[in-house]
């Protein structure tokens, strides 16, 4: 089975100019814990993802405001991805290993197609063994915070 028969497609978006306010409320809107940011409106290349740790950790834990840039929380740099026509087997083996819930699927010009998340691979996964394991991988003790 392929990642895009069990991605979000076209999932919400933050822009680097966004507020935190506004990202979370995007968040709250969607239902979700985590935007992939893309260049501007209307664009689809990814540049980093800001979830809602970010939120609570860069902005509330730092005493920042709501007005906060989403470039300034966003987590970016080496943004853990996977392709549309990646296994499913692939893309769990890789959320175990960089210890990550969701994964944005991009296609051959970097340009976001959709999303995964642990939650996709437990409902339609088929081997239910594999996504146990891969659960228990991601939640796995990394080391102390900020070690």
């Amino acid at each position: 089975m392929n990642v895009q028969e069990i991605m979000t497609r076209d999932p919400a978006c933050a822009t680097p100019a966004m507020t935190a306010t506004d990202a979370a409320n995007l968040m709250k809107r969607e239902d979700t814990g985590i935007l992939p940011v893309v260049e501007k409106e209307g664009s689809k290349r990814l540049l980093g993802v800001v979830t809602d740790r970010d939120l609570a950790l860069r902005v509330v834990g730092e005493g920042r405001n709501g007005d906060t840039r989403v470039s300034d929380i966003m987590s970016s740099g080496k943004i853990t991805t996977a392709k549309p026509d990646d296994t499913v087997d692939h893309v769990m083996e890789t959320m175990g290993a960089e210890q990550v819930r969701r994964i944005p699927i991009v296609d051959e010009r970097g340009d976001l197609v959709g999303i995964v998340s642990q939650a996709d691979i437990v409902l339609k996964a088929r081997d239910n063994h594999k996504a146990e394991q891969t659960i228990e991988e991601i939640s796995a003790p990394a080391g102390p915070v900020g070690g």
